[in-house]
C-alpha cells in the first residue's frame, strides 16, 4: 500500500475517516430527500463495510469501534429531538484526548494482561532489587501494576504522551512515578529494565535506543512483538513468555556493546 494511505489510515484516523464519510452520506441522503431508512441504513452499511477492511480496523475491538461509530452517534443524538448533529463530534474530541496527534505513530493503548508477568523476575532479574524499571507508554497503568506484582522493591516509573492516559494511570498507580511526554525524548540511561508495547514497524527504534542508551546487563521487554534492527532480522531473545492467544513477552538483556 502507498506510504501516505497508510499514513491516512493510522489508527485511530481510519475511524475518523469512516465516521465522517458516514454522516457526510447521510446528509447528502437526508438533502436529496431519501426515506429514512436510507439515510440511517446506507451510512451504517457504509461502517459496517469499511470496518471489514484489517488496513482500517485490525482488531475486533476496532471493528466493533468503526462499525458503532456512526449508528450509535445517531442514538446518542436522539434524532428528532432538535439536538445539533455537530455533537456527535463529542466522541471524537475524547478520542482525540485519548490518542493526540503526535501519539498515533506508536502503538494504541492495549491493557497488559493480568498475570502476563509473572514470571519475568526470574527470567530477568534485576541487579539492583530497587533500581529503576521504566514503562515507556504506560497507557493506563496496567503495565505498571504488573510490574510493581513482578518487582515490589523497584522504583517505578512511567510515561505516556496521551494526558488522559497519563492521568489515569497516575491515580490507579500511586506507588509509580508517572509524567506526560514522549517515551522517545526519555533517557534510558538510568534503567534496569524498560518495558513497553510498540508497532512492530517502530521496533527497531525503541531496539536502536535500547542499545544506545541503556547499560551492560540491562532488560528490554517487549509486550507481544519481538526486537527487530533496522534490516528488519529478528534479534535472539534472551527469553520468551508465552501467554494465552498467541502472545509473548520478548525478553532482551543489553550487551556489552551498550553505552555506559
Amino acid at each position: 500500500m502507498h506510504a501516505g494511505l497508510t499514513r491516512l489510515l493510522t489508527w485511530p484516523l481510519a475511524a475518523l475517516w469512516v465516521w465522517g464519510l458516514a454522516w457526510a452520506l447521510a446528509w447528502a441522503l437526508r438533502a436529496a430527500g431519501a426515506p429514512l431508512w436510507a439515510c440511517l441504513g446506507l451510512p451504517t452499511a457504509l461502517g459496517a463495510l469499511a470496518a471489514l477492511w484489517p488496513v482500517v480496523a485490525g482488531t475486533v475491538w476496532r471493528q466493533l469501534w468503526v462499525a458503532g461509530g456512526f449508528p450509535l452517534s445517531v442514538l446518542a443524538l436522539g434524532q428528532g429531538t432538535g439536538v445539533a448533529a455537530v455533537w456527535w463530534l463529542l466522541p471524537l474530541a475524547v478520542l482525540l484526548l485519548a490518542y493526540p496527534l503526535r501519539a498515533w505513530r506508536d502503538a494504541p493503548v492495549f491493557p497488559t494482561p493480568r498475570g502476563a508477568l509473572r514470571e519475568l523476575a526470574r527470567q530477568a532479574p534485576l541487579r539492583t532489587p530497587t533500581g529503576r524499571v521504566h514503562d515507556a507508554g504506560c497507557g493506563m497503568g496496567d503495565g505498571l501494576i504488573e510490574l510493581h506484582a513482578a518487582y515490589p522493591q523497584a522504583r517505578l516509573t512511567g510515561v505516556e504522551w496521551s494526558w488522559l492516559w497519563r492521568t489515569v494511570a497516575a491515580l490507579r498507580c500511586r506507588f509509580a512515578h508517572v509524567r506526560h511526554g514522549d517515551m522517545w525524548a526519555e533517557d534510558w540511561g538510568d534503567c534496569e529494565l524498560v518495558y513497553l508495547f510498540q508497532r512492530p514497524e517502530t521496533m527497531p527504534r525503541a531496539l536502536a535506543k535500547a542499545r544506545a542508551e541503556m547499560r551492560t546487563g540491562t532488560w528490554l521487554v517487549s509486550l507481544a512483538f519481538e526486537a527487530v534492527d533496522a534490516q528488519g532480522r529478528p534479534v535472539p531473545a534472551h527469553a520468551r513468555l508465552d501467554l494465552p492467544g498467541g502472545r509473548a513477552v520478548w525478553v532482551y538483556r543489553m550487551g556489552p556493546a551498550r553505552r555506559r
